[in-house]
Parts: structure tokens; sequence; C-alpha cells
């Protein structure tokens, strides 16, 4: 594992954008799919993504670990529940709007990095994770207020999912201190969920349905979000929680930068200026702990 400086911020930026990009692929999975099938395929080619690559990163010893445990643990909850709330999200809200209301994270994240993990918070971090959600709310402004087409329950979706990836966060971190491994944590917790996600959908008879093109666009997604909590977990690894999470956070500025000059589908406004105003020094002071 890297010791650079400022290792673990590099990754969790790079989880971020990884993050974002799911976002917007899912988005577009889902104008010809629905949530659960987008959920399925997602978790499905994670993990077969990371078993083909199991001969090359896991050895025989981690599968008789409580570190495997804790990894199956997490599996149940995410990316299995996890994706399925962001995707439905996504559905009812958009990419920008779940990225936004998702910034919740780092509040939950503090929560289990001081209480299980027994980290602490210095004021320079807190004010940074107060800028990183302060702009994930402005990112969720136009000039009427608060966007409103979708009804208000629909919020524990996104906050639901940023509940779920924080204290999957908290348990991968502490999985990771007795297998050092971000390919095999990834691994086991989409097998799981996968396996959680099929049961599911054989019991309430689910079809799959939707086009080929939105399942390309499934396939795509799950791939850069197995390839984004590598970067998360590798970031967990060798970094402070309470750190970490308000970076991976920084996801809106990334869908909002996305959408405007590779979908197309943001407008450059006030509202991207003000959020990036905030997230990125945020991000800067977390990183400077």
């Amino acid at each position: 594992m890297s010791t650079f400086p400022h290792a673990a911020i590099v990754y969790a930026l790079a989880s971020a954008f990884l993050f974002a990009l799911t976002n917007h692929f899912q988005s577009l999975g889902l104008m010809g799919s629905d949530a659960r099938t987008g959920s399925l395929i997602n978790i499905a080619t994670g993990a077969v993504f990371y078993w083909l690559l199991a001969p090359f990163v896991v050895e025989s010893w981690y599968w008789f670990t409580w570190g495997t445990v804790l990894f199956a643990m997490v599996g149940i909850i995410r990316p299995s529940l996890s994706s399925l709330l962001a995707i439905q999200s996504i559905h009812v809200m958009g990419p920008t709007l779940t990225s936004a209301l998702t910034a919740s994270a780092p509040i939950f994240g503090a929560f289990f990095a001081i209480t299980l993990l027994g980290e602490t918070l210095d004021f320079k971090t807190a004010i940074g994770i107060a800028a990183v959600i302060a702009g994930g709310v402005v990112a969720s402004y136009s000039r009427q207020g608060l966007v409103r087409d979708w009804p208000l329950w629909a919020i524990v979706l996104p906050v639901g999912a940023a509940f779920i990836r924080a204290s999957g966060h908290a348990v991968t971190k502490l999985g990771l201190e007795d297998v050092p491994s971000a390919s095999f944590a990834v691994l086991v917790s989409n097998t799981v969920s996968l396996a959680i996600a099929g049961a599911a959908f054989r019991i309430e008879g689910r079809p799959i349905s939707g086009t080929p093109k939105s399942f390309k666009w499934f396939v795509a997604s799950g791939l850069s979000a197995a390839v984004s909590l590598h970067f998360l977990n590798s970031a967990l690894q060798i970094g402070d929680l309470v750190s970490v999470v308000p970076v991976v956070s920084a996801t809106p500025v990334f869908t909002m930068l996305l959408g405007l000059f590779v979908f197309r589908r943001e407008r450059f406004s006030w509202r991207m200026l003000v959020t990036i105003a905030l997230v990125v020094p945020g991000v800067m002071l977390v990183a400077m702990k």
C-alpha cells in the first residue's frame, strides 16, 4: 500500500469521481429499465469483476479471518441496500440531487469514527466537514429554492444510503485491520450482496426488465462502482474514517462537472460556483488534518 503524502485523500478523491460517474451511468440506464434491475446488474458486475481478479489479489488465509466476517456483514447492507436506495433516489430525484443529499454521509461518518473507532475530530476537520455538507446542500437548490418535483418522503432514500455507506465504511475499516486487502473487501461484500439481491429477485418473482442499452449502462455503472469501492477501501486502510468520508462526499462536485462537460445535463450556474467554492476548500481542510 502506497505511503506517499496524502495518499488516503487522493484515493478518496478518485473514489468520489468514480461514484459521480456511477450516478450518471445509472441515470442513463434507468431510462430503459427499473431500479431493482439496475441494482442487481450493478452488484453482479462488481462481484464478477473481483472474482476474475481473485487469483491475483486473494490469499487463502484471508478466508479464515474475522475480517472476512466483517466484510460479509457489510455486504448484507452495502452495496445491496445502499445501491437500491441510491438508484431509486436517482430515479425520483436525479443524479445531482441524490449526490447532494448523500453528502450527509460525513455526519454519520464522524459519529462512527468517534464512537466505534475511537478517532478524534479536531476543529479544522470539523469546519471542513461542515463546508462539504454545505456544498452538498447548495447543490440541491435552484432559483426557485429547493427543488421539489419529488415527494418529501423521498429524502429517506439518499439519506438512508448515506447512513448505510457510512456504517459500512466503519465496519470495513475494522476488517481491513485484520485483512489488509481493499480488493478482497469488495469481493466479499459484493458477493454477499449479490446473493441477497438475487434471492430477493427470486422470492418476489421479479423479471429482469430493460433494454440492451440500459443493461450496458448498468454494467458500466457496476464497473465504475466496483473500482470506486477499491479506492475507497484503500483510503480507509491507510487513513482515518473521519477524514476519508468527507472527501468521498465531494461526489456532488464531480457529478455536476461531469453533467456539465461530459453528459451535457447541467448548465453552468451560481449554484455550481458556490458548491465548488465550499466543497473544494472543505476537502483541503480535511486533507490538512
